[in-house]
């Protein structure tokens, strides 16, 4: 499963969400179930951010989003918001390399 996460901050709150992201962006890839991380950004728009990641199971996901790291974590991003997150959870259909 791929879950896609669309952050919109605002501008100068910006260096805080990649500080904030840099201290934890290991320990949640190091997450159960977490195979893949990535952090996007918007070419035009410089305060909006993807977060991509691989997820083995759903369940993995929720767990992720039950834990302690995720709460801290979202807490203190959600604070540096200028608009409401938007959030996917996708399946991969066809890959070509």
């Amino acid at each position: 499963m791929i879950r896609i996460v669309k952050m919109t901050f605002e501008p100068q709150r910006v260096p805080e969400f990649e500080a904030l992201f840099n201290e934890n962006k290991s320990k949640i890839r190091a997450f159960q179930g977490c195979n893949h991380l990535e952090l996007l950004q918007d070419k035009n728009a410089s305060n909006i951010f993807f977060t991509y990641s691989f997820w083995t199971d759903p369940k993995d996901l929720e767990n992720y989003r039950q834990s302690e790291l995720f709460q801290n974590v979202w807490s203190a991003t959600k604070q540096l918001f200028c608009a409401k997150p938007e959030a996917w959870s996708v399946d991969q259909k066809v890959i070509l390399e």
